[in-house]
């Protein structure tokens, strides 16, 4: 069994966040050739919240106080700026999403405040627990961000009506 020391696993974490954020991006921008639609609006949280399951291994397990700060954070603080930035428009009877170039430094700058504190936060608590903290932080600012989606496309929809 390959061991890795706390210092790798971190670098791997941080490089594999980075990935993953730019991944994202890239994703996000091309989004906006096609339309969208609930399902592929709603489908993102649905397919994070398997990653509650993680809470089943003790390694992951932090205090309630914790979770509802970090789950907080995400849903206050940083889905704001997703859904300040993020639109929808009517195009030939499909809802598309309008790729704006503000969209695309608001993720960038989350992924850099997101690092920073992943950072910090590393050094206090376990890499699991950061780990399930940055969970419940990215969950709790996908769900306002897509239900502002889901909101703003049926109201796009009962326009075109």
């Amino acid at each position: 069994m390959i061991h890795f020391g706390a210092l790798h696993l971190q670098a791997v974490s941080g490089f594999g966040m980075a990935a993953m954020a730019l991944l994202a991006i890239f994703v996000r921008s091309r989004a906006s050739r096609k339309p969208v639609s609930p399902a592929k609006i709603v489908m993102p949280p649905i397919g994070m919240s398997t990653g509650f399951l993680m809470f089943a291994a003790p390694a992951f397990r932090v205090p309630a106080l914790w979770a509802l700060l970090a789950l907080a954070a995400g849903l206050l603080l940083f889905s704001y700026p997703l859904i300040r930035s993020s639109k929808l428009e009517l195009r030939g009877g499909d809802v598309y999403v309008n790729q704006s170039k503000s969209f695309m430094f608001v993720l960038l700058g989350l992924l850099i405040l997101r690092l920073a504190l992943h950072s910090y936060i590393e050094q206090y608590i376990s890499i699991p627990q950061t780990g399930a903290l940055f969970f419940l932080l990215a969950f709790g600012m996908i769900v306002p961000w897509r239900a502002a989606m889901l909101l703003q496309y049926r109201k796009l929809r009962q326009a075109a009506a």
